[in-house]
């Protein structure tokens, strides 16, 4: 199941991408961007409207990787607490980064507004679930700490959690109006026509072999062809097999998988999250829910054990569902989530004009779109910094080791969870 898109889901449902090319001759441009995800499409379709020539280059199709395989939660805000992003990155950026990305779900949804994406999309809210009394504090923590920055968010208490919910096994929900689900391939494929139709230039199927410096700037050349630009953006975020393979030492790599089910009846839809949010519970090793329009249930768990994740989230589905008795899985697939060390998104600049943006920490759309949105305005001088932290990122030690204990961790959670997943 590992890297599988041939049982996607998204894949199946979203509609048909724009008609691209690989990249061949030579094209100069002022910006090269690499990745052809949320990030990369939202700056290319911001630098069109600007009116700076942009290519991106994408080494398989438009959304290849963790855009075309995410949960589909836009989310507002990053991973971290609020307060601890202000003690990680300081008072005044913490609260720069937040109330930017407090504002990303609107960023979202008014793109999928104005170019029609059609994608699924539903701005209900999401809800963060609190299992026991650990997830109980945190929620409580999340909930005093937003509000006090002025978020509209709302705890819910037990039996009104289990009720929007539609599951006897969590003891809160925060929630937050700001939020929603997409289909997160088709938004993917809906940015890259709406940056076609401003302008950008879009190669799929053209893997970067090189990132070369230029006496006017840089070079990105694929086995075909070479693009000529000022600036080059890395945007592969975890996918940095292709060119970049320097950058992905930044990052630990983390498998997220999902599975989809047939779709539900209308006595079961009629129980199970009838308001249409997206839900993510506090367990250390985190699982999300959520259902599409044509009413299947998607459950996604952190790792990527094929078998063994299978027979856990159905384990775990008829734990919180057990009026859905055995539910059949139509789709399964994986992805990667990059987290750093800090779990917060960056742009460094590894060169003068040679940028990485990368480390969503499995908040990819709201933070992508929102980034490659300010890159535009920065590229084009109509801002002066950027939101996100623009240190320089070292290496990460012992690298490989750290991806395999969250693999190892998730793998043993799975296999040793059973009736007591929700204690």
């Amino acid at each position: 199941m590992l890297e599988s898109v041939c049982d996607s889901l998204w894949r199946a449902s979203a509609p048909e991408g724009p008609k691209l090319a690989p990249l061949e001759g030579r094209h100069e441009v002022q910006v090269a961007i690499v990745g052809g995800g949320f990030t990369g499409l939202s700056a290319a379709l911001h630098l069109a409207q600007l009116g700076l020539s942009v290519a991106v280059i994408e080494a398989q199709e438009i959304g290849f990787g963790g855009s075309g395989r995410n949960v589909g939660l836009v989310n507002a805000g990053v991973w971290l607490e609020p307060d601890q992003l202000d003690k990680t990155i300081g008072a005044d950026a913490g609260r720069t980064l937040y109330n930017t990305l407090a504002d990303a779900p609107e960023l979202v949804f008014s793109l999928i507004e104005k170019y029609q994406i059609q994608c699924e999309a539903v701005r209900h809210g999401t809800l963060h679930a609190g299992v026991g009394k650990p997830g109980l504090a945190q929620l409580q923590r999340r909930c005093e700490q937003m509000q006090m920055r002025g978020a509209p968010v709302q705890l819910l208490d037990t039996a009104e959690a289990q009720t929007r919910i539609g599951s006897s096994k969590f003891n809160s929900a925060l929630f937050d109006p700001r939020a929603g689900t997409i289909q997160p391939l088709a938004y993917a494929r809906g940015l890259a026509k709406a940056a076609l139709k401003e302008g950008a230039l879009l190669f799929d199927h053209s893997p970067v072999s090189s990132v070369q410096p230029s006496s006017e700037g840089w070079i990105v050349n694929t086995p075909d062809g070479e693009v000529h630009a000022q600036k080059v953006v890395l945007a592969t975020n975890a996918y940095s097999e292709h060119g970049v393979k320097e950058q992905a030492r930044k990052f630990v790599p983390i498998f997220y998988s999902q599975l989809a089910s047939q779709p539900l009846t209308s006595a079961q839809l009629a129980q199970i999250l009838p308001n249409g949010e997206g839900v993510w519970d506090t367990c250390t090793v985190m699982s999300s829910f959520r259902l599409d329009q044509q009413g299947r249930l998607i459950f996604g768990g952190m790792g990527g054990e094929g078998g063994v994740l299978s027979n856990w989230a159905s384990q775990r589905v008829s734990e919180l569902f057990p009026f859905l008795n055995k539910v059949e899985w139509a789709y399964s697939w994986s992805g990667k989530i990059a987290y750093s060390e800090d779990h917060l998104p960056h742009c460094q600049q590894l060169q003068r004009g040679l940028f990485s943006v990368a480390g969503y920490s499995g908040r990819g759309i709201g933070p992508g779109t929102m980034m490659g949105k300010e890159l535009a305005e920065w590229f084009a001088g109509k801002r002066d910094a950027l939101s996100v932290p623009t240190t320089t990122l070292r290496n990460i030690p012992l690298r490989e080791l750290k991806r395999l204990f969250y693999e190892v961790g998730a793998h043993t959670y799975h296999l040793g969870q059973k009736t007591h997943a929700f204690d």
